[in-house]
């Protein structure tokens, strides 16, 4: 059974989280070896501790694919403050975040895992599916939907623009780290190729007449 605030995204323990990155760094070690032996070992902590926490395996799996999800980041936005200004902000925040988390080696090693076993049953790609990308994509959904209603963004359907936006902000980077080419990620770059990519993403789906410097909502009729 795992705890509730497992299940809903809420805040771990401090504590849990340590037992997250311990697991992270094991499947980047071990990859299938993973055991919930080795964690316990590894995190200095019981196996009942972490099956009263995550339940089981593919519970404890399920967790630490969520947290390290969670590096992706969207800023809080109050819609009677939302202007192109602070929009792009979040936009390129975002963008920096799911780059940076992309390009680590904890996520190639994690994707390149669950690229392995997608044709064995193991449930491991899918569970990077639901708690990795469609989770990035409920956080990022409501920022683009909030945006459209203050006609900042024109678009017909949410999940399409997210998936325009996850491609232009990727690219092909994640393809070339999973086959092992080298280019540089450094934090300079990557944040500036975010920008890049929000600049792409907003000559496609920003309303113009709504994009004067620093205009609010009410200020736009």
């Amino acid at each position: 059974m795992q705890l509730q605030a497992l299940r809903s995204e809420s805040p771990l323990t401090p504590r849990q989280g340590e037992v997250l990155e311990s697991a992270l760094a094991l499947l980047v070690e071990s990859g299938d070896a993973f055991t919930m032996t080795a964690l316990a070992r590894r995190a200095n902590c019981s196996k009942e501790t972490l099956y009263k926490w995550f339940g089981d395996r593919e519970g404890l799996l399920t967790a630490t694919v969520r947290y390290q999800a969670a590096k992706v980041r969207v800023a809080p936005l109050d819609p009677a403050r939302l202007d192109s200004a602070s929009l792009r902000a979040a936009l390129t925040a975002f963008a920096t975040d799911l780059l940076t988390v992309i390009a680590g080696e904890t996520s190639v090693a994690l994707n390149r895992l669950a690229v392995a076993n997608a044709q064995t049953g193991q449930g491991l790609g899918r569970l990077v599916l639901q708690n990795g990308r469609h989770a990035i994509a409920r956080r990022l959904k409501p920022v683009l939907e909030t945006a459209r209603s203050l006609r900042l963004l024109s678009f017909a359907d949410a999940e399409s623009a997210y998936r325009t936006f996850f491609g232009l902000v990727v690219r092909d980077a994640q393809i070339r780290l999973l086959l092992g080419d080298r280019f540089d990620t450094g934090a300079a770059i990557l944040k500036r190729e975010a920008a890049e990519a929000v600049d792409q993403f907003l000559s496609l789906y920003a309303t113009k007449s709504n994009w004067r410097r620093g205009a609010r909502p009410h200020e736009r009729e």
